[in-house]
């Protein structure tokens, strides 16, 4: 077996059906099997794949395990000398997965490789990025890169000066698809659980170089993503969840002093907007519940900050 291609589903029918087409359609030249782990989807999910794609695995988890634990169920089962981590709201073009998986072939330092990415209006999306640290929440915070994107400088983080049309040796590949080479796992381990939803791909990537290992990004083949389908059903406790994630990871990997100013700096960075939203929703009544929604999630954002984010448990809440 060439790759186990890992899909995790969460109310996602119409994106996961597409995504499936197309792997099936365009795949060609490598020996694949594809698992789809089912994190207690509401809808038809799980009959749409039964029914109309018998080939694939099909895991019915009981709850919402997350990403991280979902993957790790499906790296449990695989069976591949890659294992490609896809989200469900990604279209395969062209034989992709099996050029990402040729390219892996010849690069045998590589644990990760992650290819070229596209919206669903065939733009570039800028995926691959730095690790987190003080200057890049600082950056990333002030919108600067929006500003100048073609800045190394202000667009560090997001690497937003990059046209994504060469190869390159990147800290981290995005999690909506990863190929991952099967004896870089066996050394240094599964997904970290404890991230849920967001980071674990940063965490990831930073265990395989920290082990001798080279992440690459590579535009042999291109998906559309479309994203946020299923983080979009639940975007306030998401958007928590990415600034808890950045903090873990601090917390994990650069120490307490880090993390303690991170906690502040994420804290400043949502008590600097609740007066704004507080304001947007005293002047209009047509925006109203939307600002007051987001002013909320800024002070839930500030308490949790400042608490060291010891409100963060395993299913975001």
């Amino acid at each position: 077996m060439d790759v186990s291609i890992i899909i995790v589903n969460w109310n996602t029918e119409s994106y996961l059906r597409n995504c499936l087409r197309s792997v099936f359609d365009a795949t060609t030249g490598i020996e694949f099997e594809v698992i789809v782990i089912d994190n207690a989807s509401s809808d038809r999910s799980v009959v749409m794949v039964e029914s109309g794609f018998p080939q694939v695995r099909l895991v019915k988890n009981s709850d919402n395990k997350g990403f991280a634990a979902a993957n790790n169920q499906g790296m449990g089962l695989a069976c591949g000398r890659y294992v490609l981590l896809l989200n469900s709201d990604t279209v395969v073009l062209g034989d992709a997965i099996g050029a990402t998986a040729r390219f892996a072939d010849d690069h045998a330092d590589a644990a990760v490789v992650g290819c070229r990415v596209l919206n669903a209006d065939r733009s570039l999306q800028r995926t691959c990025f730095m690790y987190p640290s003080l200057l890049n929440m600082l950056l990333s915070s002030s919108y600067l890169y929006k500003v100048f994107p073609r800045s190394r400088f202000f667009g560090r983080e997001r690497m937003t000066w990059w046209d994504r049309t060469d190869t390159r040796d990147v800290e981290v590949v995005t999690g909506c698809y990863m190929l991952v080479r099967r004896e870089s796992i066996d050394q240094v381990a599964f997904m970290d659980e404890s991230f849920h939803m967001y980071g674990e791909e940063t965490d990831w990537c930073y265990r395989f170089k920290q082990a001798g290992w080279k992440v690459l990004y590579t535009p042999v083949g291109e998906i559309v993503h479309f994203g946020g389908a299923s983080s979009g059903q639940v975007r306030e406790k998401m958007a928590l969840q990415l600034k808890g994630s950045i903090l873990l990871f601090l917390k994990k990997h650069r120490g307490w002093g880090v993390y303690a100013v991170a906690c502040l700096l994420t804290s400043l960075f949502f008590l600097i907007r609740t007066p704004y939203w507080l304001i947007v929703a005293a002047v209009s009544k047509r925006t109203r519940r939307v600002a007051m929604d987001k002013a909320r999630l800024c002070v839930k954002g500030v308490s949790r900050s400042l608490a060291g984010w010891r409100a963060l448990s395993v299913n975001g809440r």
